[in-house]
Protein backbone atom coordinates (compact mmCIF):
# COMPACT_ATOMS: atom_id res chain seq x y z
CA UNK A 1 0.00 0.00 0.00
CA UNK A 2 1.55 3.48 -1.29
CA UNK A 3 0.67 6.27 1.13
CA UNK A 4 1.18 9.52 -0.64
CA UNK A 5 1.74 12.65 1.41
CA UNK A 6 0.64 15.97 -0.11
CA UNK A 7 1.02 18.77 2.10
CA UNK A 8 2.32 22.78 1.09
CA UNK A 9 2.58 25.91 2.58
CA UNK A 10 2.68 29.21 1.11
CA UNK A 11 3.08 26.85 -2.68
CA UNK A 12 5.82 25.04 -1.05
CA UNK A 13 6.16 21.46 -0.04
CA UNK A 14 6.99 19.65 2.87
CA UNK A 15 10.05 18.67 1.55
CA UNK A 16 11.17 21.89 0.80
CA UNK A 17 10.57 23.51 4.03
CA UNK A 18 11.98 20.84 5.80
CA UNK A 19 15.35 21.90 3.79
CA UNK A 20 14.74 25.32 4.26
CA UNK A 21 15.15 24.70 7.83
CA UNK A 22 17.67 22.26 8.70
CA UNK A 23 19.97 24.55 6.67
CA UNK A 24 18.83 27.50 8.81
CA UNK A 25 18.96 25.35 12.27
CA UNK A 26 22.15 23.92 11.17
CA UNK A 27 23.68 27.09 10.28
CA UNK A 28 22.20 28.56 13.33
CA UNK A 29 23.68 26.07 15.84
CA UNK A 30 27.20 26.12 13.40
CA UNK A 31 27.46 29.73 14.29
CA UNK A 32 26.69 29.28 18.24
CA UNK A 33 29.47 26.53 18.39
CA UNK A 34 31.90 28.75 16.45
CA UNK A 35 31.16 31.72 18.70
CA UNK A 36 31.98 29.84 21.99
CA UNK A 37 34.86 28.21 20.29
CA UNK A 38 36.36 31.39 19.40
CA UNK A 39 35.74 32.92 22.78
CA UNK A 40 36.81 29.90 24.45
CA UNK A 41 40.13 30.75 22.62
CA UNK A 42 40.29 34.38 23.47
CA UNK A 43 39.73 33.51 27.09
CA UNK A 44 42.72 31.16 27.02
CA UNK A 45 44.81 33.91 25.34
CA UNK A 46 44.15 36.61 27.59
CA UNK A 47 45.60 34.85 30.35
CA UNK A 48 48.56 34.94 29.08
CA UNK A 49 48.85 38.03 27.25
CA UNK A 50 48.52 42.25 28.82
CA UNK A 51 47.08 43.37 24.80
CA UNK A 52 43.66 45.25 25.12
CA UNK A 53 42.54 43.46 21.53
CA UNK A 54 41.89 40.16 22.71
CA UNK A 55 39.76 41.36 25.42
CA UNK A 56 37.34 43.63 23.83
CA UNK A 57 37.41 40.89 20.88
CA UNK A 58 35.94 38.91 23.55
CA UNK A 59 33.35 41.22 24.70
CA UNK A 60 31.86 41.85 21.53
CA UNK A 61 31.29 38.06 20.83
CA UNK A 62 29.61 38.16 24.23
CA UNK A 63 26.97 40.86 22.91
CA UNK A 64 25.91 38.57 19.74
CA UNK A 65 23.03 37.30 20.25
CA UNK A 66 20.98 34.00 18.77
CA UNK A 67 18.30 36.41 17.29
CA UNK A 68 21.01 38.15 14.72
CA UNK A 69 22.56 34.70 13.38
CA UNK A 70 18.74 33.16 13.17
CA UNK A 71 17.58 35.74 10.92
CA UNK A 72 20.80 35.42 9.19
CA UNK A 73 20.51 31.56 9.04
CA UNK A 74 17.23 32.31 7.77
CA UNK A 75 18.11 34.32 4.61
CA UNK A 76 20.76 31.22 4.08
CA UNK A 77 17.84 28.50 4.57
CA UNK A 78 14.99 30.71 2.38
CA UNK A 79 17.87 30.01 -0.93
CA UNK A 80 16.28 26.83 -0.95
CA UNK A 81 12.74 27.51 -1.46
CA UNK A 82 11.30 29.16 -4.90
CA UNK A 83 10.02 32.16 -3.23
CA UNK A 84 8.41 35.18 -5.19
CA UNK A 85 10.57 38.48 -5.44
CA UNK A 86 8.00 40.33 -2.93
CA UNK A 87 8.52 37.34 -0.49
CA UNK A 88 12.36 37.03 -0.96
CA UNK A 89 12.87 41.08 -0.69
CA UNK A 90 11.22 40.77 3.01
CA UNK A 91 13.54 37.60 4.14
CA UNK A 92 16.77 39.72 2.84
CA UNK A 93 15.46 42.90 4.27
CA UNK A 94 14.71 41.34 7.74
CA UNK A 95 18.31 39.58 7.43
CA UNK A 96 19.56 42.76 6.88
CA UNK A 97 18.45 44.95 9.48
CA UNK A 98 19.12 42.25 11.97
CA UNK A 99 23.08 42.71 10.69
CA UNK A 100 23.06 45.91 10.98
CA UNK A 101 21.33 45.90 14.67
CA UNK A 102 24.15 43.44 15.81
CA UNK A 103 26.91 45.41 13.92
CA UNK A 104 25.10 48.71 16.05
CA UNK A 105 25.67 46.58 19.72
CA UNK A 106 29.42 45.47 18.50
CA UNK A 107 30.20 49.28 18.14
CA UNK A 108 28.37 50.30 21.40
CA UNK A 109 30.25 47.35 23.21
CA UNK A 110 33.70 48.93 21.91
CA UNK A 111 32.44 52.25 23.15
CA UNK A 112 31.18 51.49 26.52
CA UNK A 113 34.78 49.16 26.87
CA UNK A 114 36.88 52.43 26.19
CA UNK A 115 35.07 54.38 28.55
CA UNK A 116 35.20 52.02 31.01
CA UNK A 117 38.57 51.44 30.49
CA UNK A 118 39.60 54.80 31.31
CA UNK A 119 37.71 55.21 34.26
CA UNK A 120 39.10 52.05 35.15
CA UNK A 121 42.81 53.34 35.34
CA UNK A 122 41.78 55.81 37.53
CA UNK A 123 41.04 58.95 35.38
CA UNK A 124 38.69 60.54 37.93
CA UNK A 125 39.80 64.18 36.44
CA UNK A 126 38.39 63.52 33.76
CA UNK A 127 35.50 61.04 34.08
CA UNK A 128 32.39 63.46 32.96
CA UNK A 129 34.41 64.30 30.08
CA UNK A 130 34.58 60.66 28.93
CA UNK A 131 31.32 59.66 29.87
CA UNK A 132 29.76 62.34 27.81
CA UNK A 133 31.92 61.89 24.74
CA UNK A 134 31.48 58.15 25.05
CA UNK A 135 27.65 58.93 24.67
CA UNK A 136 27.47 61.18 22.00
CA UNK A 137 29.08 58.81 20.17
CA UNK A 138 26.78 55.75 21.37
CA UNK A 139 23.91 58.21 20.32
CA UNK A 140 25.57 58.98 16.91
CA UNK A 141 26.25 54.97 16.46
CA UNK A 142 22.26 54.33 17.19
CA UNK A 143 20.96 57.22 15.28
CA UNK A 144 22.88 56.04 12.25
CA UNK A 145 21.69 52.31 12.44
CA UNK A 146 17.98 53.31 13.16
CA UNK A 147 18.22 55.63 9.69
CA UNK A 148 20.36 52.54 8.01
CA UNK A 149 17.13 50.20 8.94
CA UNK A 150 14.34 52.66 7.94
CA UNK A 151 16.10 52.92 4.68
CA UNK A 152 16.71 48.84 4.44
CA UNK A 153 13.10 48.91 5.04
CA UNK A 154 12.08 50.83 2.15
CA UNK A 155 11.31 54.57 3.98
CA UNK A 156 12.09 57.69 2.80
CA UNK A 157 14.60 58.68 5.06
CA UNK A 158 15.27 61.99 3.06
CA UNK A 159 12.37 64.05 4.70
CA UNK A 160 13.12 62.56 8.12
CA UNK A 161 17.15 63.62 8.09
CA UNK A 162 16.24 67.46 7.03
CA UNK A 163 12.98 67.47 9.43
CA UNK A 164 15.90 66.07 12.44
CA UNK A 165 18.39 68.99 10.85
CA UNK A 166 15.77 71.66 11.39
CA UNK A 167 14.90 69.82 14.97
CA UNK A 168 18.42 69.74 15.84
CA UNK A 169 18.85 73.64 15.04
CA UNK A 170 15.94 74.76 16.67
CA UNK A 171 17.51 73.28 19.99
CA UNK A 172 20.77 74.70 19.39
CA UNK A 173 19.64 77.94 19.53
CA UNK A 174 17.72 77.67 22.41
CA UNK A 175 20.64 75.89 24.33
CA UNK A 176 23.58 77.40 22.90
CA UNK A 177 25.05 78.79 25.86
CA UNK A 178 24.95 74.96 27.74
CA UNK A 179 26.14 73.71 24.42
CA UNK A 180 29.25 76.25 24.23
CA UNK A 181 29.92 75.09 27.46
CA UNK A 182 29.57 71.42 26.42
CA UNK A 183 31.62 71.83 23.84
CA UNK A 184 34.47 73.96 25.77
CA UNK A 185 34.65 71.19 28.00
CA UNK A 186 35.31 68.64 25.41
CA UNK A 187 37.98 70.76 24.01
CA UNK A 188 39.73 71.26 27.39
CA UNK A 189 39.82 67.28 27.55
CA UNK A 190 41.19 67.10 23.96
CA UNK A 191 43.91 69.40 23.91
CA UNK A 192 44.39 69.64 27.88
CA UNK A 193 45.28 73.45 28.37
CA UNK A 194 45.30 72.66 31.54
CA UNK A 195 44.34 69.33 34.33
CA UNK A 196 43.12 68.72 37.33
CA UNK A 197 45.80 70.33 40.38
CA UNK A 198 47.78 73.29 37.79
CA UNK A 199 47.87 76.06 39.05
CA UNK A 200 46.76 78.67 36.79
CA UNK A 201 46.20 82.80 36.63
CA UNK A 202 42.93 83.44 34.23
CA UNK A 203 42.95 87.17 34.30
CA UNK A 204 43.36 88.80 37.68
CA UNK A 205 42.34 85.19 39.64
CA UNK A 206 44.91 82.78 40.63
CA UNK A 207 44.29 79.14 42.08
CA UNK A 208 44.45 75.45 41.68
CA UNK A 209 42.49 73.83 39.62
CA UNK A 210 40.03 71.32 41.52
CA UNK A 211 37.41 70.32 38.90
CA UNK A 212 36.72 70.24 35.32
CA UNK A 213 32.91 69.51 34.53
CA UNK A 214 30.96 69.51 31.65
CA UNK A 215 29.96 73.13 32.21
CA UNK A 216 32.20 74.67 34.67
CA UNK A 217 35.79 74.76 35.77
CA UNK A 218 36.11 75.19 39.66
CA UNK A 219 39.46 76.89 41.05
CA UNK A 220 40.65 76.98 44.67
CA UNK A 221 41.57 80.78 45.17
CA UNK A 222 44.65 81.37 47.17
CA UNK A 223 42.29 83.09 49.74
CA UNK A 224 40.99 79.80 50.42
CA UNK A 225 38.20 80.59 48.50
CA UNK A 226 36.44 78.67 45.36
CA UNK A 227 36.06 80.66 41.73
CA UNK A 228 34.55 78.72 38.94
CA UNK A 229 34.58 79.63 35.80
CA UNK A 230 31.94 78.77 32.99
CA UNK A 231 34.19 76.67 30.30
CA UNK A 232 33.19 78.47 27.56
CA UNK A 233 34.15 82.09 29.62
CA UNK A 234 37.78 80.32 30.34
CA UNK A 235 38.91 78.86 26.98
CA UNK A 236 38.09 82.50 25.67
CA UNK A 237 40.95 84.28 28.48
CA UNK A 238 44.39 84.08 28.11
CA UNK A 239 45.52 81.25 30.73
CA UNK A 240 49.14 81.28 32.59
CA UNK A 241 49.62 77.42 33.40
CA UNK A 242 52.55 77.88 36.24
CA UNK A 243 52.64 74.07 36.60
CA UNK A 244 54.25 73.63 33.04
CA UNK A 245 56.48 76.00 33.33
CA UNK A 246 60.63 74.15 32.67
CA UNK A 247 61.73 77.39 34.65
CA UNK A 248 61.20 80.46 36.23
CA UNK A 249 63.26 84.13 35.31
CA UNK A 250 63.71 86.11 38.32
CA UNK A 251 64.64 89.52 38.08
CA UNK A 252 65.02 92.66 40.88
CA UNK A 253 66.68 96.04 41.09
CA UNK A 254 68.74 96.75 43.63
CA UNK A 255 69.58 99.71 45.03
CA UNK A 256 73.30 100.91 46.40
CA UNK A 257 73.45 104.33 48.14
CA UNK A 258 75.18 107.21 46.72
CA UNK A 259 79.18 107.52 47.93
CA UNK A 260 79.97 103.57 47.11
CA UNK A 261 83.62 103.42 45.52
CA UNK A 262 84.24 102.81 42.10
CA UNK A 263 85.91 99.70 43.37
CA UNK A 264 82.83 99.25 45.79
CA UNK A 265 80.43 99.01 42.35
CA UNK A 266 82.99 97.24 40.32
CA UNK A 267 82.62 94.07 42.40
CA UNK A 268 78.99 94.31 43.06
CA UNK A 269 78.28 91.93 40.30
CA UNK A 270 80.75 89.52 41.06
CA UNK A 271 79.19 89.44 44.41
CA UNK A 272 75.55 88.89 43.37
CA UNK A 273 77.18 86.25 40.85
CA UNK A 274 78.42 84.57 43.58
CA UNK A 275 75.46 84.59 45.81
CA UNK A 276 73.27 83.32 43.10
CA UNK A 277 75.34 80.18 42.20
CA UNK A 278 75.74 78.99 45.65
CA UNK A 279 72.17 77.58 45.23
CA UNK A 280 72.00 74.47 43.39
CA UNK A 281 68.47 75.20 41.14
CA UNK A 282 69.68 78.83 40.28
CA UNK A 283 70.38 79.40 37.00
CA UNK A 284 72.72 83.03 36.76
CA UNK A 285 71.68 84.97 33.74
CA UNK A 286 73.39 88.85 34.23
CA UNK A 287 74.04 91.68 36.77
CA UNK A 288 74.71 95.19 35.88
CA UNK A 289 74.74 98.84 36.99
CA UNK A 290 72.36 100.07 34.57
CA UNK A 291 71.18 103.73 35.91
CA UNK A 292 71.54 106.20 37.95
CA UNK A 293 68.56 106.57 40.25
CA UNK A 294 66.97 109.73 42.34
CA UNK A 295 68.65 108.64 45.47
CA UNK A 296 70.31 105.03 44.61
CA UNK A 297 72.99 103.35 42.33
CA UNK A 298 70.38 100.45 40.57
CA UNK A 299 71.79 97.27 39.41
CA UNK A 300 69.33 94.79 37.43
CA UNK A 301 69.99 91.16 38.74
CA UNK A 302 68.91 88.00 36.65
CA UNK A 303 68.63 84.43 37.03
CA UNK A 304 66.49 81.63 36.30
CA UNK A 305 65.14 79.02 38.58
CA UNK A 306 65.02 75.31 37.29
CA UNK A 307 61.81 74.12 38.79
CA UNK A 308 58.16 75.24 38.38
CA UNK A 309 57.58 74.41 42.23
CA UNK A 310 56.38 77.91 44.11
CA UNK A 311 57.23 77.45 47.36
CA UNK A 312 61.04 76.03 46.74
CA UNK A 313 61.41 79.38 44.28
CA UNK A 314 60.62 81.48 47.11
CA UNK A 315 63.23 79.47 49.22
CA UNK A 316 66.03 80.30 46.99
CA UNK A 317 65.08 83.79 46.49
CA UNK A 318 65.11 84.02 50.34
CA UNK A 319 68.84 82.25 50.27
CA UNK A 320 70.09 84.28 47.34
CA UNK A 321 69.09 87.99 48.89
CA UNK A 322 70.60 86.92 52.29
CA UNK A 323 73.67 85.52 50.33
CA UNK A 324 74.11 88.99 48.52
CA UNK A 325 73.00 90.80 51.94
CA UNK A 326 76.12 88.72 53.83
CA UNK A 327 78.47 89.71 51.29
CA UNK A 328 77.89 93.26 50.96
CA UNK A 329 78.01 93.52 54.74
CA UNK A 330 81.80 92.12 54.16
CA UNK A 331 82.29 94.08 51.41
CA UNK A 332 81.10 97.53 53.98
CA UNK A 333 78.80 98.26 50.96
CA UNK A 334 75.62 99.98 51.82
CA UNK A 335 71.97 100.06 50.50
CA UNK A 336 70.47 102.95 49.51
CA UNK A 337 67.52 104.10 50.87
CA UNK A 338 65.17 107.09 50.11
CA UNK A 339 65.53 109.99 51.52
CA UNK A 340 64.69 114.01 50.85
CA UNK A 341 66.41 116.96 50.98
CA UNK A 342 64.51 119.78 52.04
CA UNK A 343 66.39 123.48 52.24
CA UNK A 344 65.06 126.46 53.81
CA UNK A 345 64.90 129.59 52.35
CA UNK A 346 67.30 132.81 53.46
CA UNK A 347 64.70 135.40 55.22
CA UNK A 348 67.41 138.17 53.73
CA UNK A 349 68.45 139.60 57.99
CA UNK A 350 64.56 139.91 58.43
CA UNK A 351 64.81 141.38 62.30
CA UNK A 352 62.85 139.39 65.10
CA UNK A 353 61.02 140.57 67.61
CA UNK A 354 63.08 143.11 70.00
CA UNK A 355 65.36 144.13 67.26
CA UNK A 356 67.06 140.75 67.53
CA UNK A 357 68.75 139.25 64.58
CA UNK A 358 68.25 135.69 63.17
CA UNK A 359 70.73 133.30 63.24
CA UNK A 360 71.26 131.79 59.32
CA UNK A 361 69.52 128.34 59.21
CA UNK A 362 71.36 125.16 58.92
CA UNK A 363 71.83 124.50 54.91
CA UNK A 364 70.32 121.38 54.90
CA UNK A 365 67.95 118.49 56.65
CA UNK A 366 68.17 114.80 55.77
CA UNK A 367 65.22 112.48 57.03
Amino acid sequence: MDFTLDFTFLGKDLESWAIAAALTLGTTLGLHWLRRFVLHKLQTLSRRTDTVADDLVAKMLRKTYIAGMLAVSSYLGSLVLDLTDRQRLVVSRVAIAALILQLAIWGDTLLRAWRDRYLANGDNPRKSSRTIVCFLLRLALWVIAFLMVLDNFGFNITTLVASLGIGGIAVALAVQNILGDLFASLSIMLDKPFEIGDFIIVGDVLGSVEHIGLKTTRLRGLGGEQVIFSNGDLLKSRIHNHKRMATRRVAFVLRVAYGSSEQQLARIPVLIRDAVDAEPDAAFERAHFFNYGEWSLNFEVVYHFQSPDYIKHMDTQQAVLLGIYRRFEREGIRFAHPLSIVRLADLDGAALPDGAAMAPPPASFRH
